[in-house]
This record gives C-alpha cells, sequence and structure tokens, in this order.
C-alpha cells in the first residue's frame, strides 16, 4: 500500500510539473493537485527560476466576452469538449491536453504570448462549471461559442461572422507589416 503512495504522489508531482511549465498559477495548482503548497512553491522555483507570482486570479466573466478572447476561449473550449467526450480522464489532464492542442492551433511556430493563458482557461472551465458562462452557436455560421448565461436566449453572431471594427483594424496592421 505504501508502494501505492509513493506512485500517486509521484503523479501528482508530475500534473503539476506539467501545470508549471504550461503557466497555471499558485490557486490552480493547488486546487488541482494533492501536493503541499511548500513542496509547489520549490517546484515552481525549480522550474521557472523565479518565485510564483503573487495575487489573485482574475475573476471577470467579462474578459472572455471581448472579441479576441471570445475566439480564443471559445476554440479552447470546443477542444476541451472533444477531448472530454473521446478520452477518459481527470478533468486537469483533459485540460492540459486542450490546452496544448490550443496552442498549437494558434502559435505552431511562434514564441508570443498566447490570448488565452493556462489560468484563464482553467477559470473558464471553473465559470462554466458554475453556470456564469455558457455555450452557444453564431446563428450564422453554427459556431460554438462561449458567452455569459444571462444572454443565452437573444440572438447570437460570433465576432468571426460580425467583426468589430478594431479586430479588422488590428488584422489590417498585422498583414500589412507582414
Amino acid at each position: 500500500m505504501i508502494g501505492k503512495k509513493v506512485l500517486d504522489e509521484i503523479y501528482e508531482i508530475n500534473i503539476a510539473m506539467e501545470l508549471i511549465v504550461l503557466g497555471a498559477r499558485m490557486q490552480v495548482l493547488e486546487s488541482e493537485t494533492s501536493v503541499s503548497r511548500r513542496r509547489l512553491v520549490r517546484l515552481y522555483k525549480e522550474i521557472r527560476g523565479c518565485p510564483p507570482p503573487k495575487g489573485m486570479l482574475p475573476f471577470s466573466e467579462d474578459w472572455f466576452m471581448c472579441w479576441e478572447q471570445n475566439i480564443h476561449s471559445s476554440l479552447f473550449y470546443n477542444i476541451y469538449l472533444c477531448l472530454q467526450k473521446t478520452e477518459n480522464e481527470r478533468p486537469i489532464t483533459t485540460l492540459m491536453q486542450a490546452y496544448r492542442l490550443y496552442l498549437e492551433q494558434c502559435y505552431p511556430h511562434s514564441s508570443e504570448t498566447p490570448v488565452l493563458g493556462l489560468t484563464r482557461a482553467w477559470t473558464l472551465l471553473r465559470f462554466i462549471g458554475c453556470g456564469m458562462i455558457s455555450r452557444k452557436s453564431c446563428m450564422l455560421c453554427a459556431g460554438g461559442f462561449v458567452m455569459v448565461t444571462e444572454f443565452i436566449k437573444e440572438p447570437f453572431t460570433c465576432s468571426l461572422c460580425c467583426p468589430p471594427s478594431r479586430a479588422l483594424k488590428k488584422f489590417s496592421a498585422t498583414s500589412g507589416s507582414s
């Protein structure tokens, strides 16, 4: 039985290591693993070379509703849902797999900072779990997008089908510089 506990601890530490590499904050690590805070801090320092950032996690569903963040959040969540249906894993493992796939799709050869960080992806799943955010299909393209639950009954057009003018300006600025 003692061997089982050692293996469980190794498994938890491996999850913590993967989460740290993917950019998780301490609150995510503490919530999703059974490793002590002291060990997590030491592990974080060893992997990242600096102490973990302090402060509260972002707590606003509004962040996920801005056009660019909504596209990235929706892409991540759709990947997560697909993996959840096909894999029989712990939710945190599915989250990590979905986040890696999101990074591969959005940033295949880039070192640029992702729009959706792992901690925000984790927060999104928590918001969905408690009913603050839901998924709704766009009435034009039928793609699934995240939105605040209180507006779920209203007609919805995604920002890919009807991009805001600032999105068009950003796109033309980035494509013009290439």
